[in-house]
């Protein structure tokens, strides 16, 4: 039996009404609280667009300097935190350790009452450093490093890197990173973000509804396509036989998906995309080595010229240039979902502020389709 109500998967179901996060899907456009994410990205830090997604504003210059004083200072871990990140198996996956942290952190490093579900949610904005200098801190015992301290005259996305690698980052790079992690600090009602709100609904803790989201976008259909783009170029780079353009054709003769195409929301080129591809070539030409960028277009050119004669216009996605240039940055594929959470971490936390001031228990229906008065049959009867 049809049931007209129902939507597999939500899709297309309102859920929330939200001022955070505007995705124009048909036009390919993006806004964070109605700022362009062009805007944000040319004219902003991502301290700066933390600010504006947690207070609803873009700060002022004095706001502005307070905020970030105090982000930096809440970057470095507590030993406790270290040994737990120290301690933690060695073949997990840096998203299973990232999950797990989330309790540590709200112990170790939050205020009093963190726990309180009356507890502002604001105050978990220390979250947001401590992910980054976690992430980098597991990839540094991985390889059998001393942790690296942060440095408080270095932004973000510079501070990351120069934790990651132990190393300070050139300015291009230290902005490069940056700007990546203000592209994905938001995305509307996705499915981490949903989960989030989700959690939130029900008034557990902030550090509740962080941890879930981080377990949301940990799946594969979420958070870790760029990994699987970085297997593609890869696979092209080890095949010498075929140019990438030959390749796309051997791939889809073969009807294999090629990974980075493709939104399920957007009907244009991926806003964010046309950021990113940019830096990957502005990074390529101060590296001398274009080779990830030149790849990469040439998939795009083929791809779209064989959708486009069969009427189907499909465009790059945020992931299809991104892997690519967070290696270039020297982040380890393993880092890349790792490195969405930590951006994102700020968009999750805009939404369940927001979800917590207009509060509604999420509770959706189901539709029953299994049996109804099933005969009971004893233990000695059952076969």
């Amino acid at each position: 039996m049809s049931n007209p109500g129902f939507s597999k998967g939500l899709e297309g179901v309102v859920a929330a009404e939200s001022t955070i996060c505007k995705v124009d899907g048909e036009n390919g456009r993006l806004f964070y609280l109605g700022y362009s994410i062009r805007d944000l990205v040319e004219h902003c830090t991502f301290e700066e667009v933390t600010f504006l997604l947690l207070y609803g504003q873009l700060p002022n210059e004095e706001q502005l300097e307070d905020f970030s004083s105090a982000m930096r200072g809440k970057r470095k871990l507590e030993d406790p935190v270290k040994k737990m990140i120290t301690d933690f198996p060695r073949d997990s996956h840096p998203m299973e350790m990232l999950q797990t942290v989330v309790p540590y952190l709200a112990a170790y490093s939050g205020p009093e009452g963190c726990r309180d579900t009356e507890f502002d949610c604001l105050y978990a904005e220390h979250l947001i450093p401590q992910l980054a200098s976690a992430v980098a801190a597991w990839h540094r015992v991985q390889q059998d490093l001393p942790i690296v301290d942060p440095d408080r005259s270095l932004s973000h996305g510079a501070n990351f890197l120069y934790m990651l690698t132990g190393e300070k980052p050139s300015e291009l790079a230290g902005r490069i990173m940056d700007g990546c992690l203000i592209l994905h600090a938001e995305h509307g009602l996705n499915a981490s973000t949903f989960t989030a709100r989700v959690v939130a609904s029900t008034l557990s803790t902030c550090y509740s509804a962080i941890a879930a989201a981080i377990g949301a976008l940990y799946g594969p259909l979420h958070g870790g396509a760029n990994e699987k783009v970085m297997d593609m170029v890869d696979e092209i780079e080890a095949d010498a036989s075929l140019s990438p353009g030959e390749w796309v054709s051997k791939a889809l003769s073969e009807k294999r998906k090629i990974m980075g195409m493709g939104h399920r929301v957007y009907r244009a080129k991926d806003p964010r995309a046309i950021i990113i591809e940019g830096y990957l070539e502005e990074l390529g030409k101060q590296q001398g080595d274009t080779s990830y960028y030149d790849m990469l277009k040439e998939v795009e050119r083929v791809f779209r010229e064989r959708m486009e004669e069969k009427g189907k216009p499909i465009y790059p996605n945020v992931d299809f240039f991104s892997g690519a240039l967070y290696r270039m940055l020297g982040v380890p594929t393993i880092l890349f979902t790792p490195i969405f959470a930590l951006s994102r971490a700020s968009g999750w936390l805009s939404h369940i502020i927001e979800q917590r001031h207009d509060n509604r228990l999420y509770r959706p229906s189901s539709t029953y389709v299994g049996e109804i008065d099933r005969p009971f049959a004893p233990m000695s009867e059952r076969e």
